[in-house]
């Protein structure tokens, strides 16, 4: 998943590349990532759009195709629950980084994934907040 993520999947064949049941898969991996497959993967294409909004001056609508999201609607709506900036508010307020790559994709990770309901986790680090389906307004909240 993290490697296609621009190309369409969708859980019944990445669970077939796993060689489980769709139900099994998706249990399975939000017990081990805290999210569901297609949370996951929508997390990784808001990732990816977030360094195209940075780094380029490419539209809006051609990153949001090039991260693999099929509707500027949903790729905005998306966006802005994970983010809590709509893809432009983002861009405008967030320019060019100068640091190495992996200080970028360190500071700029949409929060976390929530631990999976009924266990305890341990707290996130300094200014990074356990999400969930409502990422930015529970961020926001707190």
């Amino acid at each position: 998943m993290d490697r296609a993520f621009a190309e369409p999947l969708d859980v019944a064949a990445v669970a077939k590349v796993a060689c489980l049941s769709e139900a099994h898969f998706t249990r399975s991996f939000r017990t081990a990532f805290g999210e569901t497959p297609h949370r996951y993967l929508q997390r990784r294409r808001v990732e990816r759009s977030m360094f195209l909004l940075r780094e380029t001056d490419r539209s809006v609508t051609d990153i949001c195709f090039a991260v693999g999201f099929a509707s500027l609607g949903t790729f905005s709506r998306t966006f802005r629950q994970i983010v809590g900036q709509m893809p432009s508010e983002y861009r405008g307020a967030n320019g060019p980084m100068i640091a190495p790559h992996c200080f970028q994709m360190a500071t700029t990770r949409p929060a976390a994934a929530a631990p999976p309901r009924g266990e305890s986790g341990v707290p996130p680090g300094p200014g990074r907040e356990f999400s969930s389906s409502g990422e930015a307004s529970a961020a926001r909240a707190s």
